[in-house]
């Protein structure tokens, strides 16, 4: 059963107590990277392969994303500039030991295309902590993947 978590802001990404940080680079220009990030939440789980299901709640203004494993999270969006940034911070969630979460996606013009950044800014209990430390290289892995699929999808969808 989801579970609420504490409410934090935007600036909770440089304060939070757990910061894992990936950066990639995208051939697609910011505004398709955008695009799919924030308007086409729905097609998440086709790029993003830790995705099962993902679709926009609240007019656009949150959105409702459940992962491999049976995590949900309910969240809300706390940013949105378009080609620039999308973050979101988890409301609920059945994460066991998450007390608080916010995701931020950076978008920087690089060349022709777009260098990406995902902070996954996080508080939780100790072993909460100590598990997405050691899961890291994973969670990296895992975004690498989903930025290539996501540029892949992109460039058939420009063809």
């Amino acid at each position: 059963m989801p579970r609420r978590l504490r409410s934090v802001d935007l600036d909770f990404v440089e304060s939070a107590p757990l910061r894992l940080v990936f950066a990639a680079e995208m051939s697609a220009p910011p505004e398709l990277v955008y695009r799919a990030l924030a308007d086409d939440v729905a097609g998440w789980p086709s790029w993003f392969t830790s995705v099962t299901a993902a679709r926009p709640t609240d007019n656009g203004a949150g959105r409702e994303v459940r992962l491999k494993g049976g995590t949900v999270f309910r969240e809300t969006i706390v940013a949105a500039a378009p080609c620039e940034q999308y973050a979101y911070r988890v409301d609920e969630s059945n994460a066991p030991g998450l007390l608080a979460l916010l995701e931020d996606w950076r978008l920087t013009p690089a060349g022709t295309g777009t260098r990406v950044q995902w902070t996954f800014a996080a508080d939780g209990a100790a072993p909460f902590r100590f598990a997405l430390r050691l899961g890291r290289s994973g969670m990296g892995r895992a975004f690498r993947d989903a930025v290539r699929n996501l540029d892949g999808r992109l460039a058939g969808s420009a063809a």
